[in-house]
Order: structure tokens, then C-alpha cells, then sequence
């Protein structure tokens, strides 16, 4: 149904909110609008003032089974009188070894012990750890727009925008290879881009020495770098190019993973299999829980050398086993793929109309929308597409923005086809205003 604006956001309890928050928090949060959330449903949210939004963006890809599920709630539940603090890291809680054992039967065959943490970067951070004992290869390499966390080991390597880095160095030693970006190549040509990316990639690991390269990282599909997907041949070539070399491939699939894209894997869709595997957001249901998976061969570092106090939390096992029944669902997977080719379809038909919308890429729900000032140029609409964030939010649709000038589109898995019908109506509106200079 269409969302539901009552008080012109932020309303009086969201800016009185607001106000002591910024007393009190630190200022670094990237806040992107005046929004203090209240109780949410489904694809629902409700604010402070009693505004209902549909949320495109799932809490940044983490609500992928729906605020409120009623199998997480359940799950949660169940298990609050019994334990909420299991000690993973020194005694030996089953929940943990349950949720462990279901998720790698949903991974491809050999990725198969299991590292619990807390998050996307402590996810990361592990597999950083675990490649550096393998190889005792000094260098990590990774691609231009990727994000991999904030945390130290992780931030070395992410340079989507320079904040993240700015101020913070010396940093572990990463390398940084262009990502195939194909709409921003200038031959447009989606093999001719992946060649000049693998070219180059061969000639940075030749400077450094390849016997130097202990690690490539890479996001199956960019987040926060645009919502970026490479063409097939890369993965299979950046796979030839580790096996060579003796290089670990490690696939982050923070964001794009737990079906995002229709698959359980991202990465499943270019028919590679990577070393190690991070998993985290939408793996909790909802609580913090992260997850870096490798081959068995990898996972020999001896006791101690790597442990996490709050990781397999007791609560967050639960509700990640639940989310894990619902998201290794096929089902649910081929639902994700017939929503993501409605969204992309309604957004070309969009994009047809408006020469600011320059590309419309994506796979299952994980669609990115790319604003320029003209397709000929291709210049990046950064302000426009800020004004297109802002005003779908006072509009009642919650988009985060993603790249130079990007949005992402990332709705809850489960989001009924009214609700995704009822934001796509708001976001085309949104577009079309802006598109000719008019309400922002």
C-alpha cells in the first residue's frame, strides 16, 4: 500500500530526538536524513510521529526477511529465558554448531568451517587474519569503489570515498586494481572492460611481485561502491589468475549475499568458487551476527589466535537460524529474481522518459540507479540524485544513495508486490520532478 506521511517529516518527537542526539552520539554516523524510526512491519516502517515508509533499503540489506517476522520473533523468544550470552569463544553452546551446520549447506561444497563474529567487518578483519597465516604474503589486493568495512584491517582496503581513510593512516598494505565498470568504460564494451581490467590487474601484481599477494578481496556485486555488476568472464578470470599465483580469492558477500540477488551466493551467479566467503547483515535476521567461512585446508590457525567474546551470541544464533530457513528457501529465490526484472523493467520505463536516469543495473533486489547530467557525457548528477534520496523520504520511501551518484534499491525479500509497486510509483515521481528542475 501507499506509505503514509501525516507529519511532514522530522516531526516534533523526531527533532526533539534528533537534538539530544546530536548532544551526546559522535558525529561521525553518515546520517543520510532527519529519520528517528519508531516499530516497523514487513517492508514497513513507522517513525516517531506516526509516518509509515516503505523501506527500500532494509536497513542497509540487513531486514531481508521483514521487520517483525513472526518466525524471528518466535525463534528469539523461545530462546530469551534460556540463554542470551553463551560464551561461544570458550565453552561449547550448541546453537552455534547448529547455525554453522545449516549455513554451509547452503554454500558451494568445500567452503565448510566457519568463523562466527559480529558484523560485515569482523567477518572481514577474520579473513584478513586467516589469508596473512596461510600465505605470510605481505600484500592484500582489492578494487577501486570497494567497501569492506571500517574497522582497521578492513578500512586498508576501502576507498569507495575517501573519508573512510582520511586521517586514519599508516594502514596495512593494500593494493588497489580498477573493478569492471562497464557502463563508465569508455569502450562500453562489457568484454573489452573486463580485459582491460584483468590487464591491469596483472601488471599491479607483477609490480609488487605476485609471490607478494596474499589475498584478492572482492564484492561479487559493489555496494557501496554504485551497485555495480561486473560481467560474467571476471570472476572466472580473477579465479585463473589466484589459482597461478597461489593467491586467495576471498568474496565479501556482506551486502549482496543471503539471496540478495536471487542466489544464496552472489558470486554463484559467474559460476566461481571462491577460498573464503564473509558473510554478515541480512545473516542475523535482524541481530548482530557475521560469519567468514573458508575451505577446511585454510582453517588450521591453532587455539587462541582468533576468538571474539560476543561471537555465536545465543540470540543472534537463533534468529540467524530462523532467517536461514527462510532465506535458503528456492522459493523465496525465484520470487527475488521475478522482483528484481519488475523493478528493473519499471525503472527503464522510467529511464525512458528522463535522460537523467543513465543506468538501470542489478541483479534479484539489489538494483542500482545511476543519475547523470546527460548520457553523453556522463557526467555525475551527485545533487540530483541527493534531491531524488531526500524527496522520496519526505515522500515516504527510504532509499540510501550509493557511488558518486547512484541509489541503490534493496527492499526486504519478502516485501509484497503493493508495497514494491507503491515505492516504485514514489521513487518514479520523485524522479520525474527532479528530472525537470521542479519539487525537491
Amino acid at each position: 500500500m501507499k506509505p503514509k506521511i501525516i507529519t511532514p517529516p522530522p516531526g516534533p518527537k523526531a527533532r526533539r530526538i534528533i537534538a539530544r542526539d546530536k548532544r551526546i552520539i559522535s558525529p561521525s554516523l553518515p546520517r543520510v536524513y532527519p529519520f528517528a524510526p519508531h516499530h516497523g512491519a514487513g517492508a514497513n516502517l513507522w517513525d516517531e510521529d506516526g509516518n509509515r515508509y516503505i523501506d527500500f533499503n532494509s536497513g542497509v540489506a540487513v531486514m531481508s526477511v521483514g521487520y517483525r517476522n513472526p518466525q524471528i520473533l518466535h525463534a528469539v523468544q523461545q530462546q530469551l529465558p534460556k540463554l542470551t550470552h553463551n560464551v561461544h569463544m570458550a565453552y561449547y553452546p550448541e546453537l552455534p554448531v547448529t547455525f554453522s551446520e545449516h549455513l554451509v549447506k547452503l554454500l558451494p561444497k568445500g567452503l565448510d568451517r566457519v568463523f562466527l563474529g559480529n558484523s560485515g567487518a569482523d567477518a572481514v578483519e577474520a579473513a584478513m587474519k586467516l589469508a596473512r597465516y596461510n600465505t605470510r604474503r605481505r600484500y592484500f589486493v582489492a578494487f577501486t569503489g570497494c567497501f569492506h568495512g571500517r574497522t582497521y584491517g578492513a578500512v586498508s582496503m576501502t576507498i569507495s570515498k575517501p573519508v573512510y581513510q582520511e586521517g586514519f593512516g599508516p594502514f596495512l598494505d593494500a593494493v588497489h586494481s580498477p573493478y569492471p565498470y562497464v557502463y563508465r568504460h569508455p569502450s562500453g564494451d562489457a568484454e573489452e572492460c573486463v580485459t582491460d581490467c584483468i590487464d591491469k590487474l596483472e601488471k599491479l601484481l607483477k609490480k609488487i611481485g605476485p609471490k607478494n599477494a596474499g589475498a584478492i578481496f572482492t564484492e561479487p556485486i559493489q555496494g557501496e561502491g554504485g551497485y555495480i555488476v561486473p560481467p560474467k568472464s571476471f570472476f572466472k578470470e580473477l579465479r585463473r589468475i589466484c589459482d597461478r599465483h597461489g593467491i586467495l580469492l576471498v568474496d565479501d558477500e556482506v551486502q549482496a549475499g543471503c539471496m540478495r540477488t536471487g542466489k544464496f551466493l552472489a558470486i554463484e551467479h559467474f559460476g566461481v568458487k571462491p577460498d573464503i566467503v564473509c558473510l554478515a547483515k541480512a545473516l542475523g535476521g535482524g541481530l548482530p551476527l557475521g560469519a567468514m567461512v573458508a575451505k577446511r585446508e585454510l582453517m588450521r590457525w591453532p587455539r587462541g589466535s582468533h576468538a571474539s567474546t560476543f561471537a555465536g551470541n545465543a540470540l543472534s544464533c537463533a534468529s540467524g537460524l530462523e532467517a536461514l530457513r527462510i532465506l535458503g528457501d528456492k522459493r523465496l529465490g525465484k520470487k527475488v529474481t521475478k522482483d528484481g526484472e519488475h523493478v528493473r523493467k519499471r525503472m527503464r520505463e522510467v529511464q525512458d522518459d528522463h535522460e537523467i536516469l543513465g543506468d538501470v543495473r542489478g541483479l534479484g533486489l539489489m538494483v542500482g540507479l545511476e543519475f547523470v547530467k546527460d548520457r553523453k557525457t556522463k557526467a555525475f548528477a551527485t545533487k540530483e540524485r541527493d534531491a531524488i534520496v531526500q524527496s522520496a523520504f519526505k515522500r515516504g520511501v527510504l532509499v540510501l544513495p550509493a557511488g558518486h551518484s547512484s541509489l541503490r534499491i534493496a527492499p526486504p525479500l519478502i516485501i509484497e508486490r503493493e508495497d514494491l509497486d507503491a515505492g516504485l510509483d514514489v521513487l518514479s515521481d520523485v524522479i520525474n520532478d527532479v528530472s525537470k528542475g521542479g519539487r525537491r
